[in-house]
């Protein structure tokens, strides 16, 4: 539909878009904007999505997504509503907002990215300003690394030029090799400009399993001494999420300066789920499929999902990652 709407405003008005590229292969020359003019782009954005377009973000849609859709966090809403709420209102912002999300697969790391996108923007991970790398895809080789380089500051470079609120989200940082992400140091740190483009709006979000180990800890020793795990607050956890990220030689942000100079705003822990939370998520999957909810098949597809440790079974080890597979046993057609 996006695609349909653009095509037919490209021939009634004719411009030349400025459109962001997103990368597609090492063979594909890199560029960070096809430039070009519009004349009227007020006629132009009713038929294709445009980043000059004033889109409130509102905290009370915010809060009701991150609400309905996303379970066993309490430390995640309350950072992110407010991050990102604030600083889309601030005008004028001193830096870039960087968010690092860090937990096991399936507690809903990426899920929170695309809330955060669908907040932002219209088209949410589809629009043209949001922009998602994948270490393992985009950046495999360790011996193209001062490549890859050069690519990421000149995509981010060109995207923010064509947008300044771009999104930015740079997934598995665990496996990213190591110094590659500092290329992009200079664009979150407190600059007015970089070479004449201002990076102070956009926003980074990074997601990793590093520090999982250590969020597991903390939330088992709460749930052994009898504690609620909403009783975890954030300074449990985010002294030691950025020391693990910062030291473990497997993870993109080993010895990064983005931790060193003190570059990521929030870390930001997504505790494991415990088997309450999994039929939350079958729930809303459910509805979401437009079934009636089902009691027996939300307790039975919970109850084929493995937990960790072996002995006390308290989280789940994939999180709500494969719930939506095993529910298509019970509803094949």
């Amino acid at each position: 539909m996006k695609l349909g709407r653009a095509a037919l405003g490209l021939l009634l008005l004719a411009p030349l878009a400025v459109r962001a590229v997103e990368p597609i292969s090492l063979g594909l020359a890199l560029a960070g904007v096809l430039t070009g003019y519009i004349s009227y782009p007020r006629l132009y954005c009713l038929f294709a999505e445009c980043c000059s377009q004033k889109r409130s973000l509102s905290r009370e849609a915010l809060q009701k997504d991150l609400d309905s859709k996303l379970f066993g966090q309490h430390l995640a809403k309350k950072v992110i509503l407010n991050a990102v709420s604030g600083f889309i209102s601030n005008p004028k912002p001193k830096k870039p907002l960087t968010l690092s999300l860090h937990g096991w697969t399936g507690t809903g790391k990426n899920f929170v990215s695309k809330i955060i996108a669908e907040n932002i923007y219209e088209g949410g991970l589809n629009s043209d300003y949001v922009h998602l790398f994948v270490a393992t895809l985009h950046f495999p080789h360790i011996s193209n690394i001062t490549l890859y380089k050069d690519q990421l500051q000149s995509w981010i470079r060109g995207n923010v030029s064509a947008c300044a609120r771009s999104i930015f989200i740079f997934d598995e940082m665990d496996k990213m090799h190591a110094g590659l992400i500092d290329a992009i140091k200079p664009y979150l740190d407190y600059y007015d400009n970089l070479d004449g483009v201002s990076y102070q709006k956009a926003i980074f979000i990074f997601l990793s399993n590093a520090g999982a180990e250590r969020i597991t800890d903390v939330a088992l020793d709460f749930w052994r001494n009898g504690k609620q795990r909403e009783e975890i607050k954030l300074r449990d956890m985010e002294p030691a999420l950025s020391v693990s990220a910062f030291n473990n030689k497997n993870s993109g942000f080993w010895h990064s300066s983005l931790i060193d100079r003190n570059l990521i705003d929030y870390f930001v822990p997504f505790l494991p789920l415990e088997y309450k939370h999994l039929k939350m998520c079958i729930r809303v999957e459910m509805r979401a499929r437009g079934y009636e909810v089902d009691e027996d098949i939300v307790s039975r597809v919970a109850e084929e999902m493995t937990f960790f440790p072996k002995e006390e079974r308290v989280f789940s080890d994939k999180g709500c990652k494969t719930v939506f597979t095993k529910l298509d046993y019970y509803y094949d057609d």
